[in-house]
């Protein structure tokens, strides 16, 4: 049996919640000595001692922990040679000794929650740092030698204008950083916005321009997935390129979800109870040839390059073309859907109602 090479960890912490947050985490920092304890648990039961290929360290909040856990856990792995280990961090967290910890463990690629560099915004969305210490963190990281440096932008935010998301592109363009990642503002059922939604919200029309204008303004960017950018192929993210190419993966930590031996699985969301018994799932789900073959379509499309019409004919022993006629009909005819050498991607006005694209598929 092969074991999946990559791994997700779930670290819960935060200072607060951000009010467009439905993460699963905590302010509570007096659990984290027990969180650690079964979390190191999870992956001693769970880890099959195979070599990985990817570790992500998400939340919450990553940088929230102390350095000597983070330590721990990444001694719990075994790597291939040139692992991607990524670790997420806030702006206000990001300090040149912690820094200096995570690169001596073997972290090479950060993550930094930038969201807007706009102050005024930054306060009604509910984040505790500002333009400065955004603009310091990147600074830090890369003075100490990160090479690989994801920033994350939110877009569609309150009081958010298509010429305020530009400035914010523009700052990280002028930054030179390889690796850039854009979300359009949900607004989840429970988060503090899905209880008070808030006022001057972009409409749907101007969130779309906005991702238009975005996909033209980081023209020297590599636009390789719906939400991702990379100056060079070398800063792609492997680990999200591991989900989309609908490869298996570990999850640990509460609240994480995972992917083995043809079962989704989500480790349970209390944090109480995982402490109590980190073994507990939420849910798992052994996935049908044709549940799998959905997942293939839905993710393939998300990648820019699309999907490998060959691949999945021989994977699910299927004739692709055949199969999805009406439906490839209909989008190639609109112009959503494209022909490329290998099988078929969505075009950029394609990437915007991408959801009821590969709603037909299913």
């Amino acid at each position: 049996m092969e074991y999946p090479k990559s791994a997700y960890i779930h670290i819960p912490f935060c200072n607060s919640k951000c009010y467009y947050c439905a993460f699963v985490s905590t302010v509570n920092q007096k659990l984290q000595t027990g969180y650690l304890i079964s979390l190191l648990k999870d992956i001693d039961t769970n880890y099959k001692k195979n070599l990985l290929s990817t570790l992500y360290f998400g939340g919450g909040t990553p940088s929230q922990i102390p350095a000597n856990y983070v330590e721990k856990i990444i001694n719990k792995f075994a790597f291939e040679e040139n692992p991607e280990i990524t670790f997420e961090l806030n702006p206000e967290n990001v300090t040149e000794d912690y820094l200096l910890c995570l690169k001596k463990f073997g972290i090479n690629r950060i993550s930094i929650g930038i969201q807007t560099f706009n102050d005024g915004i930054l306060k009604i969305i509910g984040r505790r740092h500002d333009s400065k210490q955004a603009l310091s963190a990147l600074t830090i990281a890369k003075d100490i030698g990160f090479d690989n440096i994801s920033a994350d932008l939110i877009y569609g935010l309150p009081n958010q204008t298509i010429s305020d998301f530009k400035d914010d592109l523009q700052c990280l363009k002028s930054l030179n950083i390889p690796h850039i990642s854009l979300y359009g503002l949900k607004i989840e059922e429970n988060s503090i916005f899905g209880k008070k939604r808030p006022n001057n919200l972009p409409d749907d029309d101007t969130q779309a321009d906005m991702y238009l204008m975005a996909t033209k303004f980081l023209n020297n960017y590599n636009n390789y997935e719906i939400s991702n950018f990379a100056l060079s192929s070398q800063y792609k993210s492997r680990h999200n390129l591991n989900y989309w190419k609908n490869s298996e993966y570990y999850g640990f930590g509460c609240a994480a979800h995972g992917y083995e031996n043809g079962i989704r699985y989500a480790n349970i969301f209390d944090i109480h109870k995982y402490i109590e018994n980190p073994l507990l799932k939420d849910f798992g789900h052994t996935e049908t040839k044709e549940e799998k073959l959905q997942e293939e379509i839905f993710l393939g499309f998300r990648i820019t390059d699309g999907i490998n019409v060959e691949n999945i004919n021989q994977k699910y022993e299927i004739n692709f073309e055949k199969k999805y006629e009406k439906v490839l009909s209909k989008y190639l005819n609109t112009g959503y859907i494209i022909k490329t050498n290998n099988g078929y991607k969505l075009t950029d006005n394609g990437l915007l109602i991408s959801t009821v694209i590969l709603a037909d598929f299913i």
